[in-house]
């Protein structure tokens, strides 16, 4: 048994196709194929369901794929420490991030850290929460932005800011003459969501009680998979929506007229770096942080002080 036995197994899971694992791996196909029966051999076991399209694995091989990619991870690790004890900010770094803020935290920082790290490699995958908790655990991906907390034990937080949010309403919704509006304000039949699987959803349903509430036809009909989707819904079907503070620094002027502030504290979420406990590149994910908080808008708040966390 060695380590390219135990990519080409992961590569086949991957891919489900043999053609394509070897593809990824850069070797030929017959090569692929015979290291993998070799293994099969060795262990005793059939770890794939060859007959099959895609080719799947067996009820043992994916006990044994789950184990060959700790493996995997654990071997990455020990080199990219051996990187670190250089001190060498250098290689690849893969990052995942939630599609909520994406757009609007990205463009901040990404420019200038790839023009004083050129070295550094960055990957990018936008994901939804629950596939960035994943694939960190796997090691498929490096470090993460994310809503925090995650109240799991197996990653590390590193919170970087808190961003307020704001009521996004078309002109005719009635709210209260005060300059800032509470939760209950809300007409919840009127409020645009986002589908299932963004973490802001939870955020606003915790936010707006609407458990307790029963949601109008609205919502149901039509739940938006971006910000900029549910900011469009608003502008041009009415209704009301909530935005992170990010989100508004896009708007038009007449956009702008329709953002309300919530009553204070403010309801924010905390923003964090996100890796796995035993990550080893500390000295790359410092500067990360330093690149990201440098180029944050002054007024962002980097602790709770005058806000309430949404989770």
């Amino acid at each position: 048994m060695n380590f390219q036995q135990l990519e080409y197994i992961v590569a086949l899971d991957n891919y489900g196709n043999f053609s394509q694992a070897a593809k990824s791996c850069f070797v030929t196909q017959p090569t692929l194929s015979m290291m993998i029966s070799k293994l099969e051999e060795e262990l005793g076991l059939q770890l794939f369901e060859r007959n099959k399209k895609p080719v799947t694995a067996t009820r043992e091989g994916k006990e044994i794929i789950i184990r060959a990619r700790q493996i995997l991870a654990e071997t990455n690790r020990l080199r990219e420490f051996a990187t670190e004890l250089k001190e060498s900010l250098a290689g690849e770094l893969h990052l995942g991030i939630i599609p909520t803020l994406a757009p609007y935290l990205l463009p901040l920082f990404l420019k200038s850290f790839s023009e004083k790290f050129p070295q550094i490699q960055l990957h990018i995958k936008e994901l939804v929460t629950e596939e960035i908790i994943r694939r960190l655990k796997s090691a498929e991906l490096d470090l993460a932005l994310l809503a925090t907390p995650l109240n799991e034990t197996q990653l590390r937080e590193i919170p970087l800011f808190y961003e307020e949010f704001f009521v996004y309403a078309s002109q005719n919704q009635q709210f209260p003459t005060k300059k800032y509006l509470l939760p209950n304000h809300i007409d919840t039949s009127k409020l645009w969501l986002l589908e299932e699987g963004h973490c802001l959803r939870s955020q606003i349903f915790n936010l707006c009680e609407l458990k307790k509430k029963e949601v109008g036809a609205q919502n149901v009909l039509y739940e938006a998979g971006s910000i900029e989707t549910l900011i469009n819904l608003v502008d041009h079907h009415e209704g009301i929506t909530i935005v992170p503070e990010l989100a508004t620094r896009h708007l038009r002027p007449d956009q702008l007229k329709k953002i309300r502030e919530f009553n204070p504290p403010k309801p924010v979420r905390e923003i964090s770096l996100v890796v796995a406990q035993n990550f080893p590149r500390l000295h790359i994910l410092e500067k990360l942080k330093e690149e990201i908080l440098k180029n944050l808008p002054e007024q962002t708040p980097k602790d709770k002080k005058r806000i309430v966390e949404m989770s």
